[in-house]
């Protein structure tokens, strides 16, 4: 949250320290772990798309009440509706993509949608940059009323998106489902031998999933392949907010006042400069998660991570004991802060992707729910800790991020599966072995069966003739 780099908002609440600042920060994920429970219940019951149009409208009804928030609590329970309104539409959002995405361009669009976090960070960063100038409570009220744009853009534009065939499969709208595959997999062509061949895919999975009732919380861990989702999931989640970028999402004015850097106009210009380069890099790598592959992507960004982050934390600790203020090493810790983010923004879009492309149809949104929770549950605990660990400990805290880095990397090497090439429905087979049914060979077969049932009926008309 960059409110506390502008005075005035920092005046209007009384400039807020420790615990009270963790607390204004937390409080939007502390909405989004209350939303949770409601996501899963939500998108499989009245659709992803639902999901969306409803977050996106408590999102616009929160904007309203923080900006024109007159104390302490109102400003938290606004940030609260904004994180549950966001966690219905993160938690739909992914799913719809994954669900509607030709195999070929899959792995792509839900990867760029992770660059949302991106987007909206580059508006709200070069947003307060320009409020910065104004001399009044304006200065934070109206990024605050910005945040509405997204939300209505979204509104505005659900009219021409359709609902996701894999969840109107699962309601036994056949029709429609088959009339958005061929719409947008085939150019409208419902005769197409792909989109024939992907229908059925999808049909046979979504039917022995109702089959099997593999739908429930418990299904999430009681198989090994699951329970291997399961660790790699919530391995993750976790690690997405435990890598030290908290620091710069929500701590980078306290982080830069350690290295001497105190101009507001220079520490919302750096953030501003920092998002756009995110924004870039995560778009860039967007392309080439089918290319290079999940695993090396993976490994490359924690790796990266963690010698960034030791040399950031290294930068840090020599500025703190020199005598007088070290202009190059502040530099230094600046040009760290944009290698680090380099690093860590090679994966930061896939995680939506990798999660709903491992998990079967019939656990996908509680999967993708436990997901938010775990990225939630760090990001609140990190929100809250790090006001008070940095004032407590300034760079000597981030010597807990750089030994738990290296426990990232040992799990990352260990845990993550490549997936890349493969259709949504044939994943299975990297993760349940020979307990995976092989729907594509299935959907060969029922091909043939129903190709040959037209043959015949063919021959026996002519044969009437």
């Amino acid at each position: 949250m960059v409110f506390k780099t502008l005075s005035y908002w920092r005046e209007y609440f009384d400039n807020p320290q420790g615990p009270i600042l963790g607390l204004f920060n937390a409080s939007m994920s502390l909405g989004s772990l209350i939303g949770l429970f409601f996501v899963p219940y939500l998108v499989d019951r009245f659709g992803r798309k639902s999901g969306v149009t409803i977050g996106c409208i408590i999102m616009l009804l929160a904007v309203g009440l923080q900006s024109g928030a007159q104390n302490f609590g109102m400003f938290i329970a606004a940030r609260m509706l904004i994180g549950f309104g966001d966690c219905i539409v993160l938690g739909a959002a992914p799913l719809l993509i994954t669900e509607i995405a030709h195999p070929q361009d899959r792995a792509i669009l839900v990867t760029l949608s992770g660059a949302s976090y991106h987007s909206g960070a580059f508006i709200a960063s070069w947003t307060t940059y320009g409020t910065l100038q104004i001399q009044n409570d304006w200065s934070w009220r109206l990024p605050s009323l910005l945040q509405s744009i997204c939300s209505l853009v979204i509104l505005c534009m659900m009219w021409w998106i359709p609902e996701s065939p894999r969840w109107l499969l699962n309601k036994d709208q056949d029709e429609k489902a088959m009339q958005i595959i061929s719409y947008y997999h085939a150019e409208n062509d419902l005769q197409d031998e792909f989109v024939q061949l992907e229908f059925t895919e999808i049909r046979t999975a979504i039917a022995l999933d109702k089959e099997a009732e593999k739908n429930s919380w418990l299904d999430l861990v009681r198989t090994k392949g699951n329970r291997k989702r399961m660790a790699i999931i919530t391995a993750i989640g976790f690690f997405s907010q435990w890598s030290g970028n908290g620091l710069i999402s929500y701590y980078l004015h306290q982080v830069m006042n350690n290295v001497g850097i105190t101009s507001a106009s220079t520490q919302l210009g750096i953030n501003g400069g920092l998002k756009s380069w995110g924004l870039f890099v995560n778009i860039f790598m967007s392309f080439f998660v089918d290319k290079i592959g999940r695993r090396p992507i993976y490994l490359v960004s924690t790796i990266g991570t963690l010698f960034a982050f030791t040399i950031w934390t290294i930068v840090s600790a020599r500025y703190a004991v020199e005598s007088e203020p070290n202009k190059g090493l502040g530099i230094g810790f600046v040009f760290m802060i944009f290698v680090y983010g380099t690093f860590y923004d090679f994966k930061s879009g896939l995680m939506a992707a990798y999660t709903t492309e491992i998990l079967p149809y019939g656990i996908r949104a509680k999967g993708f729910t436990w997901l938010n929770f775990c990225v939630t549950s760090a990001l609140f605990f990190n929100q809250y800790v790090n006001a008070i660990a940095l004032e407590a400990l300034a760079w000597k805290y981030y010597l807990i991020y750089c030994v738990f880095l290296v426990f990232e990397v040992g799990v990352i090497y260990f845990l993550i599966i490549e997936t890349r090439y493969t259709p949504l429905e044939e994943i299975a087979k990297f993760f349940d072995g020979d307990e995976a049914v092989d729907v594509a060979e299935i959907a060969n077969a029922e091909m043939k069966e129903s190709n040959m049932n037209e043959t015949n009926k063919q021959e026996i008309r002519v044969d009437g003739a």
